[in-house]
């Protein structure tokens, strides 16, 4: 069928690698220019830390990669398997947008800052100036804008799920590598929100943007398991939309732990993480009837991650493991068991 007068062609990988190629050019020739006025102004600057090149790499990073997801996840919807998107409200539509936008914009400030803290531990004393600079900092936004564009115009479920769990490593890992306190493990995961620092800010900011990337892949989720039920692969017609509020419901709580840090308040932010705790029970125990169809493959791995965390909450209450061991654990449980279970929708829908 034609395309109507006007309308505009969906565009397809070989078009969008191709846009990303000049979107990286531009990107990275203002990066250059940045590179220059920065070392211009203040002369020499060192690699990381408080007003570092770093960090002022890492705040362009995220500003780039803030317009370049925007625009490319807002172009996608007329992309070939993306056309359901143009049926959703205004509302779920912003949702979207906005937590797309900002896992790949906080994904850029993590993985740039990250970086060029590793490049000071390498290059200890080394300072940044001129044309060097000038290089640098093109390179680092031409990147950035290359990796990000193709990666918005091919959103899936699994591609999100893949977001969701690099984004909530690497957060986790940066605050816990820059924060003020070494021993924070000694008391738990919680404790990296709680010292006031860039550490904090970008623990509680993590678990706040992974809220609502979990929003956003509840309704990816629900399309999917849609598309299974018509096709009768699944025989409960509530699956989506059971699937669908539960994970709303985890998104919300998992976005709550990062609102309200622990000394803001222990009961509001513990019931947060409870609530994560009995919404992912009830996602494990309640497939068996809501998913009914699905591999039985994927039902013993599900049975398999809840005996792995019964198991573990009775080493933890035998004082075998510490509670910042006991909760590693437990995160690890539930990101398999989401993989897992995003692998298993995405076989279910080939016809392979």
């Amino acid at each position: 069928m034609d395309a109507e007068p006007g309308a505009r062609t969906p565009d397809s990988l070989l078009r969008v690698e191709s846009q990303a190629i000049w979107l990286a050019l531009v990107c990275g020739g203002v990066g250059a220019l940045a590179g220059l006025v920065l070392t211009s102004v203040n002369g020499y600057v060192r690699l990381s830390g408080a007003d570092s090149f770093g960090l002022a790499a890492a705040a362009l990073a995220t500003v780039v990669a803030a317009l370049v997801s925007a625009v490319g996840y807002w172009r996608s919807r007329n992309r070939p398997g993306q056309e359901w998107r143009l049926t959703l409200g205004r509302w779920t539509t912003f949702v979207t947008l906005l937590s797309v936008v900002l896992v790949h914009s906080a994904l850029a400030f993590l993985g740039t800052y990250a970086l060029y803290v590793v490049l000071s531990l390498a290059f200890i004393g080394l300072n940044v100036s001129g044309l060097f600079a000038a290089v640098m900092m093109g390179a680092t936004l031409g990147l950035v804008a290359f990796l990000v564009f193709p990666s918005v115009a091919q959103v899936t479920t699994q591609r999100l799920s893949t977001l969701l769990m690099s984004y909530v490593v690497v957060g986790c890992l940066t605050a816990a590598v820059t924060t003020s306190d070494p021993l924070w493990w000694r008391v738990h995961f919680s404790q990296l929100g709680t010292f006031g620092d860039i550490s904090s800010w970008m623990f509680n900011a993590t678990l706040v943007a992974a809220g609502l990337l979990v929003t956003t892949f509840a309704v990816y989720l629900a399309h999917d398991i849609r598309e299974l039920v018509a096709a009768g692969k699944l025989a409960n017609a509530s699956a989506p939309q059971w699937a669908a509020r539960l994970f709303v419901i985890l998104g919300v709580m998992l976005a709550g732990v990062g609102l309200v840090p622990v000394d803001v308040s222990f009961l509001v932010h513990t019931i947060c993480a409870s609530g994560m705790a009995v919404v992912f029970l009830i996602l494990l125990i309640g497939g068996r009837s809501r998913l009914a169809g699905m591999e039985s493959g994927y039902f013993v791995a599900a049975w398999a991650i809840l005996a792995g965390i019964a198991v573990s909450i009775a080493l933890f209450l035998a004082r075998v493991f510490s509670v910042t061991a006991f909760e590693i654990i437990v995160f690890v449980l539930i990101f398999g068991w989401i993989a897992v279970f995003i692998r298993f929708l995405g076989l279910a829908a080939r016809n392979d």
